[in-house]
């Protein structure tokens, strides 16, 4: 057996989790458009006028309601005086239907419902019952449209589809057919006669009505009885309601209407029923015609469809269910996450600006500057001379050539500066060239510096002062975003705004910060040592070294007026390939310390509140927000529109408000923020399909190397430094 390469890993990890996402969300598509067929908000049946009538024949127009319009000519059948024949449409309903039915029973009467296909579908558990108690049943159509505005492949699916249903759900099919909105034969125009005609082509009856009881008006329990009564003891066909709306009247009046009616020797029949006899009493010959049966037993293969369309709509109904319960938990987590963002920021500004804060003495240790270098040459120049250019006293920078092929070596000398040093290696990987300098440095506060980031002169003072404190073994920086220019950078703007100024705040005031960012960091030598340096494990270095400095018991803290200002990446491929290695390495990095609760204080509170707070913020609600984005859509539109427009734009607003504190905080201009929604939609959405690919990998086992980013060297500071903050006061926590 051929054992898989890790380029084979690698590949099919890469090939196979974008796939997945999509088959995901069409999946969902799939299940939320069935739901959707079958949930659509239909008029109920009320009157509506006709038209032109030069094409319906007379005798149609004055016969009685069953109607049989077939190809080779057309038949209609009155119904026998004291006869009536009680019809119900709409239905079934889970409310009102069995109150119809218990009334019926009661009386011992036979009706004959029209059903609607989704509605059996959704409730089948009603016509079974109402077959057993000797009803008739027949199509009300599928989805109750306006039949004649549609094509006549769309009218043969809604008849079919509800034939299928009723296989499924009672072992029956019919050979009945009341179309929506239809009435009295005077009502047929020359607009739905070819309706009629089609369906009695398809040998069906069709059954209009003689008395409408008027009952979708709810005019009264007395208007809907005498609205029923025939004159004189004529006979009919009685039509009513048992859904689309509050039928307490109508069951009220049913029970005073069948009561009236046995009193007054009415008997009540079925349009089979009515037909057979119809056609008996019209016999010459010695053999009588067949009796007509309303709904005859399904044929197998018709019963098995029913069954899987019941099986596929009942399954269909349950994911949407958990998908609005996902729905509503996903927005509590994110109100939640919200006001935690905002309250702890809050707290995080008081205690940094009260006027008795400070860390400790301030920090004038000399510092090494460790700049990992791999074909930097467009921007290493500018990082370099910021950090050497620094005004902390003692700066050392220490460049390591990670076997760069183009000019960074020569950039890095031709720069002159007596206060860096360049150090030529092979090719290793940061991780490597990091713990190389670090071995190469002369001191023992170290910052770690990517080779495109340029400092503002005062962000390494800044950036080490924490060390004052002697339980702080780490301490992140605020990267900003250095290349503003086009949409997509416009947005990691919003991102990296929204990150360092509330994120981190949000971690520091908890203690579970989970990373330094390699942009901008810094430690004490003795805490490196104390982890074993920085680990190759994961994609994530600074993330995994982060959570082991944790873990040694080290406080890791943030220090915002220390900016660095970085190059994002253009192009959605770059942004991709940098996303991925990011969200596979956080992944690698929670698995490698998923144990921390065994360690001390630190370790322990890093594994009950940090480590879920990354599963739950970082993982889960990503990788379902395209799932949910999906959701509202279809809430929007089949569900209930004001509800979900309201639930989508408080949120909307309260991303909003969010961003804006952070920006506020952080010292940005707010402008930038009418980009904001379409972030929601289109960026977030790339995002989904970033962490569906870490996850597939992560879980599959699949390998990836480090993807280097092109760069263009246009990293720059674009707005004026952080103010400097408040001298004394006490540390954080």
């Amino acid at each position: 057996m051929r054992v898989r390469s890790r380029r084979d890993q690698q590949r099919a990890g890469r090939t196979s989790a974008v796939p997945l996402a999509l088959g995901l969300l069409v999946a969902i598509a799939g299940v939320l458009a069935v739901n959707a067929y079958l949930s659509d908000r239909f008029t109920p049946d009320h009157e509506v006028g006709s038209g032109a009538t030069a094409t319906v024949p007379a005798a149609v127009q004055r016969g009685g309601p069953l109607l049989e319009a077939r190809p080779d000519g057309f038949h209609t059948y009155p119904v026998p005086d004291r006869t009536l024949v009680l019809t119900f449409d709409d239905g079934p309903d889970p409310t009102w239907t069995p109150k119809v039915a218990d009334v019926l029973y009661r009386h011992g009467v036979r009706a004959t419902f029209f059903v609607v296909g989704g509605q059996v579908a959704k409730h089948p558990d009603l016509v079974r019952r109402l077959v057993a108690e000797g009803h008739e049943i027949g199509v009300h159509s599928f989805s109750h449209p306006q039949l004649a505005a549609l094509p006549a492949w769309r009218r043969e699916l809604e008849h079919s589809q509800t034939q299928i249903a009723l296989a499924g759900a009672a072992g029956i099919t019919t050979k009945l057919v009341r179309f929506p909105y239809s009435s009295v034969n005077e009502a047929i125009d020359d607009v739905n006669w070819p309706v009629y005609r089609e369906a009695g082509a398809d040998g069906y009856l069709n059954v209009l009505s003689q008395l409408d009881s008027r009952d979708w008006a709810r005019p009264g329990e007395a208007a809907i009885v005498r609205n029923m009564t025939p004159a004189a003891g004529r006979g009919g066909v009685v039509l009513l309601h048992d859904a689309g709306g509050d039928r307490s009247q109508t069951v009220a009046a049913l029970d005073q209407f069948l009561g009236r009616m046995r009193a007054e020797g009415y008997r009540f029949s079925t349009p089979a029923e009515v037909l057979s006899e119809a056609r008996l009493a019209a016999t010459t010959g010695e053999a009588p015609p067949p009796t007509f049966r309303a709904n005859p037993q399904a044929p197998d293969s018709l019963v098995l469809r029913g069954e899987v369309m019941l099986g596929a709509i009942t399954f269909s109904g349950r994911a949407v269910a958990l998908l609005l319960a996902l729905f509503l938990l996903i927005g509590l987590l994110a109100v939640a996450r919200m006001l935690l963002l905002v309250g702890t920021s809050v707290r995080h500004l008081r205690i940094r600006r009260h006027p008795d804060f400070r860390w400790g003495p301030p920090v004038t240790a000399p510092v090494s500057i460790i700049v990992p270098a791999y074909n930097e040459a467009a921007g290493i120049a500018a990082a370099v001379r910021s950090l050497a250019t620094g005004d902390h006293p003692g700066i050392e920078v220490v460049v390591v050539d990670d076997g760069s092929t183009d000019d960074t070596a020569a950039i890095v000398r031709g720069l002159g500066l007596p206060n860096v040093r360049l150090v030529s290696v092979p090719n290793g990987g940061k991780a490597a060239a990091l713990n190389i300098g670090v071995d190469a440095a002369r001191h023992d506060l170290i910052v770690m510096v990517d080779g495109d980031t340029v400092f503002e002169p005062e962000s390494v003072r800044r950036l080490v002062q924490p060390f004052a404190d002697p339980t702080v073994g780490g301490v992140s920086g605020n990267v900003k975003v250095g290349n503003r220019r086009g949409l997509l950078a416009r947005w990691q703007h919003i991102e990296y705004v929204m990150g360092f100024s509330l994120d981190r705040r949000l971690y520091d005031v908890l203690q579970i910060m989970p990373t330094v960012p390699g942009a901008i960091g810094a430690f004490r030598r003795q805490t490196l040592r104390q982890v074993g340096g920085v680990s190759d494990d994961t994609l994530a270095e600074d993330t995994d070294l982060t959570m082991a400095v944790t873990r040694a018991g080290w406080r890791v803290v943030y220090e915002e007026s220390a900016r660095a200002w970085t190059e994002v990446p253009t192009s959605v491929r770059q942004l991709w390939s940098q996303r991925y290695r990011w969200g596979y390495g956080t992944i690698q990095s929670m698995w490698k310390h998923r144990h921390t609760r065994d360690d001390g204080p630190a370790g322990r509170r890093f594994g009950r509140v940090g480590l879920p707070m990354l599963v739950v913020f970082q993982v889960f609600m990503p990788l379902v927000a395209g799932v949910i984005d999906l959701f509202a859509l279809y809430g929007l539109f089949f569900y209930d529109l004001r509800l979900t427009a309201v639930a989508w734009g408080a949120m909307l607003a309260a991303q909003l408000l969010t961003a804006a504190v952070a920006f506020r905080l952080d010292g940005e201009r707010l402008r930038v923020l009418w980009l904001l929604p379409l972030q929601q939609l289109v960026y977030r959405q790339l995002m989904y399909l970033v962490v569906v690919r870490s996850v597939v990998a992560a879980v599959s086992g699949a390998r990836m190397r480090w993807h280097k980013l092109r760069r263009a060297g246009n990293a720059a500071i674009l707005t004026a430094p952080a103010p400097t903050p408040a001298a004394p006061g006490v540390p954080v926590g």
